[in-house]
C-alpha cells in the first residue's frame, strides 16, 4: 500500500518537494509527513465550501487526532506515523499546536491592524514548519532556530505578496491595515483589484519587509549549519526568486501569474544540494 505522506507531498509539486528530495531516505520520509500534516491542516480551513462553522469543527477534531496520536492511538494513520517521527527526531510539540492555532487565526481574522500582528500569524503558520524541520535535518549551534522563525516569516510575506488577488475572493486581506492607510490605497480598491501607482508603492513597501527577514535569516545561520540545513537553504533561494520576480513584474499580481517553475525549483535545489556536498 502506497505511503500516503508520500503521495501527497509528491503531488503537491511544492517548493517542499523539489527542496527535500535530495535528503536521505530516512529524514526525506519523515519531511514527507511532517508536510502531509501541514497540507491537511491547511487544507482543512482553505479546501471546500463549508461553513466557517464546520471548518471550525473539523479543525477541533483534527487537532484531538492529533493529541490522541502523540499517545500512539489515533484513527488516522498520518497522524500515527507522525508521532513516531516527532519521538524519532526529538521534535518539541508546541509548534504543531502553535500552527493548529495558526490556522484557527484564519477562520477567525480577516483582517490584520498592523504588521506586528501580522508578523505573529505568519510565525504560527509559516516559522513553526521550519521550527519542526530543522529537527530532521540536524544543526549544531541554537541559532538555526532564529534561522527557521526569520526564514519562515520571509516566505509567508512573499506567500500573501504573491496570493493578494486570491486572498482577497476568500474574504482575506492579510496587508495591515494601517499600510493600507498610510498609502491612501482603500480596501474597497483592494477588494476592486484595482492596479495603480499606489498600490505598486503599497507592494513595494511590503517587498521590502519580506526582504529584511530573508537577509535576518541570512545573518542567522551559522556557518557550520549551513550543510546539513541545505534544504532549507534550498527553500530560502527558492522564495527570494519568487519575490524578485514579484518586483520585476512591477506587483502586478492581479493580472499576471508570478511563480518559479518547476524545472527552476529543481535546478536551486540542486544546486544548493550541490555546493554544500562538495565545498564542504
Amino acid at each position: 500500500m502506497k505511503d500516503e505522506s508520500n503521495i501527497i507531498s509528491k503531488e503537491s509539486k511544492s517548493s517542499f518537494y523539489y527542496a527535500f528530495s535530495l535528503l536521505p531516505s530516512h529524514k526525506r520520509d519523515a519531511m514527507n509527513t511532517i508536510y502531509a500534516f501541514c497540507r491537511k491542516t491547511d487544507d482543512i480551513v482553505d479546501e471546500g465550501e463549508e461553513a466557517e462553522e464546520i471548518k471550525y469543527e473539523r479543525l477541533r477534531k483534527w487537532k484531538i487526532e492529533f493529541e490522541k496520536a502523540l499517545k500512539g492511538n489515533s484513527e488516522y494513520h498520518l497522524l500515527n506515523k507522525l508521532n513516531h517521527v516527532i519521538r524519532h527526531f526529538n521534535i518539541p510539540i508546541e509548534p504543531f499546536f502553535e500552527l493548529i492555532s495558526g490556522m484557527e487565526m484564519d477562520l477567525q481574522r480577516k483582517r490584520y491592524f498592523s504588521f506586528d500582528d501580522l508578523v505573529q500569524y505568519c510565525y504560527k503558520v509559516a516559522s513553526t514548519v521550519g521550527l519542526m524541520c530543522i529537527e530532521i535535518f540536524g544543526y549544531k549551534d541554537k541559532s538555526a532556530k532564529d534561522y527557521a522563525v526569520n526564514l519562515g516569516i520571509a516566505m509567508q510575506l512573499t506567500n500573501i505578496l504573491r496570493d493578494v488577488g486570491k486572498d482577497i475572493e476568500k474574504g482575506r486581506i492579510y496587508i495591515p491595515q494601517k499600510d493600507l492607510i498610510k498609502f491612501n490605497y482603500s480596501e474597497e480598491e483592494l477588494i476592486q483589484k484595482l492596479y495603480n501607482d499606489r498600490f505598486r508603492k503599497l507592494m513595494a513597501f511590503e517587498s521590502e519587509r519580506a526582504h529584511q527577514y530573508f537577509l535576518k535569516a541570512e545573518e542567522s545561520i551559522n556557518y557550520e549549519d549551513k550543510p546539513s540545513l541545505f534544504p532549507a537553504r534550498a527553500m530560502q533561494h527558492i522564495y527570494l526568486k519568487l519575490l524578485k520576480k514579484i518586483q520585476a513584474a512591477n506587483f502586478d499580481v492581479f493580472n499576471k501569474q508570478i511563480k518559479v517553475s518547476t524545472i527552476e525549483k529543481a535546478a536551486i535545489s540542486f544546486g544548493v544540494w550541490a555546493k554544500y556536498s562538495l565545498v564542504y
